[in-house]
């Protein structure tokens, strides 16, 4: 019922009601049952799997998994890619802002079952009580100190990362020094796969960009669950190569047409081209130079 509710409401008062509820005594975990403040869909066993096998397959690397560390951008509300990798034979590092995954067994019960039917053979969860048991049956980590966390991974260490529809959450002033963290931990050659939805999080379309930087980079803003940073896509394609990698793979989604009108937008954005502001969902493979290429 809060879904089609919050899906009715103007994007205007979605702001005003985060920022209202965002200052509430409510635990994360009540917003969750309530559907209003929710990390994205992993939770969901489907969901997760398919994310997971999308990125997996765009990136040219489904096969032999044997040995490999995968590290998951923003897992949300579930550590589902710990027990999808295990089933890979491969082990995975979750990097996160705070700990919003469930400790709900069943979905990761369901996850196991479900990646069974698929002929893998899951890690054995049945008597996991806590995350930490799931965690340690899976050879995973699950850091949630957001760029701090970056410091507990080592060096040329990661084979693989991967996000879904987290880029553009990370805050501006963090999102440079997030891609150089990325390309610090990769191993020569190593892929990256993102997935980037530049919609406003409030009504799928530009409204974000009709706020100055002075009110959309406040404290009051960014701390209110609808905050995204308003890199758009040249921007964040020259973020991406200045932290030292190599585009390797890009499909862009875009509008037929504006979905909010240029003179409601703030300045920079009202000066950009509309063919930039069109651009709504990107995915984007990024590659570590081999030691040949450096």
């Amino acid at each position: 019922m809060f879904t089609k509710i919050k899906r009715r409401l103007p994007w205007w008062t979605k702001i005003v009601a985060k920022l209202v509820l965002s200052r509430s005594p409510l635990s994360y975990s009540d917003w969750q049952k309530l559907a209003l403040f929710r990390h994205g869909y992993m939770h969901d066993p489907g969901y997760a799997l398919g994310v997971f096998d999308t990125h997996v397959t765009r990136s040219g690397i489904r096969e032999n998994f044997h040995g490999k560390t995968i590290l998951e951008i923003g897992p949300g509300d579930s550590i589902a890619t710990t027990i999808i990798s295990r089933s890979h034979d491969a082990r995975a590092i979750l990097v996160d802002i705070g700990p919003f995954a469930t400790e709900d067994t069943l979905p990761y019960l369901a996850l196991c079952e479900l990646l069974g039917k698929q002929g893998l053979k899951p890690p054995e969860i049945s008597s996991a009580h806590t995350l930490e048991d799931i965690l340690l049956a899976c050879d995973g980590e699950y850091l949630t100190e957001g760029l701090t966390s970056w410091k507990q991974v080592s060096s040329n260490s990661v084979d693989f990362i991967f996000s879904q529809a987290v880029l553009e959450h990370i805050p501006k002033e963090e999102f440079l020094p997030t891609m150089r963290e990325c390309r610090r931990v990769m191993k020569p050659g190593s892929i990256a796969s993102h997935t980037v939805d530049l919609r406003d999080h409030l009504g799928e379309a530009l409204n974000n960009l009709r706020f100055s930087d002075g009110i959309w980079e406040s404290n009051l803003f960014k701390s209110s669950g609808f905050y995204t940073n308003r890199i758009r896509y040249t921007e964040m394609l020259r973020m991406f190569e200045s932290a030292g990698f190599l585009i390797e793979k890009i499909e862009v989604q875009r509008w037929d047409r504006l979905p909010t009108p240029r003179e409601k937008l703030a300045s920079p954005f009202r000066e950009m081209s509309e063919d930039e502001l069109r651009i709504n969902v990107f995915d984007v493979c990024l590659r570590v130079p081999d030691l040949e290429e450096k």
